[in-house]
């Protein structure tokens, strides 16, 4: 189980080049939400000046009695200071800034037509004497700076002067760590960090009702504008996947010590990925990270939180947004209703695939100016089923079956699929291609 969690989260934006001969309208038929990927986080990251707030979503899957959190802070953090979030806003916001499927369909080629042009819118205790726990923890060196209960969590803030006592301190208290925890957590003090300690009060979890863990959320003020991840990859078997949903005044997110790389956006896919959209997404994502050595931050969505195009759910409302910590709306965002467009907010989503080996370093941040809208977006165009018993039409087929070939050509590329297997897919029977095209394939 998992005892120790980090920060993560993921983002991709994409642009969406408008067909050059056939116009058509697309919609939006399906999404690839975290859902998709097996031991994912989500970190929501409101941040403005110096003020940040933070809210981490648990993906803890056993006892709750098992669970606990340990994450590098930069101050110690008073009661007001943490709060119990709702899972629901991190599901709306995945859904919102998710990458997508569209389709289209394409006109009747012998019945020529004007192009629209698309209009822009805007626990129980941790121990039973606490008077015993703060004099073991200052023979070790910890200091227990605060202690409080929010929510089902029971909350300490600690610090130390070096971080073999704060190991033995907290192995002395039930939390299990994995080896080469204490080089890592030596780094954080020299840093000046504190440590968010929580674990679940199963008294309070069992009067409040719950039966999962929701979310928790922290705010305070800090010129370091970073997640501290690499806690998270020492008691893990293998790479995790972190999702970072950044919403800010100004633009877009990325990352300064490791590449912010935008995902392949665009492109046309042979129709029958609409049955595989899952299979289709996890592999090309996967093998995005081979080709940049998993050593790269993946924008996954960026755009102005007023608005989307297609929406594969609705933009938050200014009263959801002020419940996830975005401080500078006004007045919660009642003024205008609870589905009142909200301005001044920028979406980030980030994604990426970390281990210890590639990502040695937590992940540092900064606010860019920009505010281009970016999204994953993928392309799927069915053919005209009709007669087509034009001058253009045997044109039109011809065309068709070349897209055909560029479709397969391009699924390969950006999942690494052997083509053969996507053409016997992807060419509908009767349809292959012709005997001599297999001819120069080598």
């Amino acid at each position: 189980m998992r005892h120790i969690s980090a920060l993560v989260a993921a983002l991709l934006v994409i642009t969406l080049a408008a067909p050059t001969v056939l116009a058509f309208c697309g919609f939006y038929v399906a999404k690839a939400d975290t859902k998709l990927f097996n031991q994912a986080s989500q970190v929501v990251l409101v941040r403005h000046d110096d003020k940040t707030v933070i809210t981490m979503a648990n993906d803890f899957k056993g006892d709750p009695k098992e669970f606990a959190i340990v994450v590098p802070v930069p101050i110690v953090l008073e009661k007001g200071q943490v709060r119990v979030s709702d899972r629901a806003l991190i599901e709306h916001l995945d859904a919102y800034s998710a990458p997508r499927l569209v389709e289209y369909f394409d006109d009747d080629p012998c019945v020529p037509r004007v192009v629209p042009v698309p209009s822009a819118k805007a626990a129980q205790s941790m121990i039973a004497s606490r008077d015993a726990m703060a004099e073991r923890a200052r023979s070790l060196g910890v200091t227990i700076e605060a202690r409080y209960t929010v929510g089902e969590y029971d909350i300490l803030i600690l610090s130390a002067r070096e971080s073999s006592g704060l190991e033995t301190w907290l192995r002395d208290n039930g939390y299990r760590l994995p080896a080469g925890a204490a080089s890592v957590l030596g780094s954080y003090l020299k840093q000046g960090m504190k440590f968010f300690v929580a674990r679940v009060n199963l008294t309070e979890q069992a009067r409040l009702g719950y039966t999962y863990l929701r979310p928790l959320q922290m705010a305070f003020e800090s010129p370091k504008f970073m997640l501290p991840i690499r806690l998270g990859t020492l008691n893990a078997d293998a790479y995790q996947d972190l999702f970072v949903y950044a919403l800010t005044r100004k633009g877009r997110v990325e990352t300064t010590n490791y590449r912010t790389v935008r995902l392949p956006t665009g492109m046309e896919l042979p129709t029958y990925v609409k049955a595989e959209f899952p299979q289709f997404y996890r592999a090309m994502f996967s093998h995005q990270v081979e080709r940049e050595d998993m050593r790269a931050v993946f924008l996954e969505y960026a755009w102005d939180m007023g608005w989307c195009d297609p929406c594969a759910a609705q933009p938050l409302s200014p009263h959801e947004l002020r419940k996830l910590g975005v401080f500078w709306l006004a007045d919660g965002g009642q003024r205008n209703g609870p589905r009142a467009q909200a301005p001044d907010v920028f979406v980030t989503r980030l994604h990426v695939r970390y281990d210890a080996a590639h990502f040695p370093e937590d992940l540092v941040f900064q606010e860019t100016a920009d505010r281009g809208t970016f999204q994953g977006r993928y392309v799927l165009r069915h053919p005209w089923k009709g007669e087509a018993a034009c001058e253009g039409g045997e044109r039109y087929r011809e065309s068709v079956r070349a897209r055909r070939e560029t479709e397969a050509a391009t699924l390969a590329s950006l999942t690494g699929w052997p083509i053969d297997d996507i053409r016997r897919k992807a060419i509908p029977g009767g349809e292959s291609r012709r005997w001599w095209e297999k001819l120069y394939d080598e």
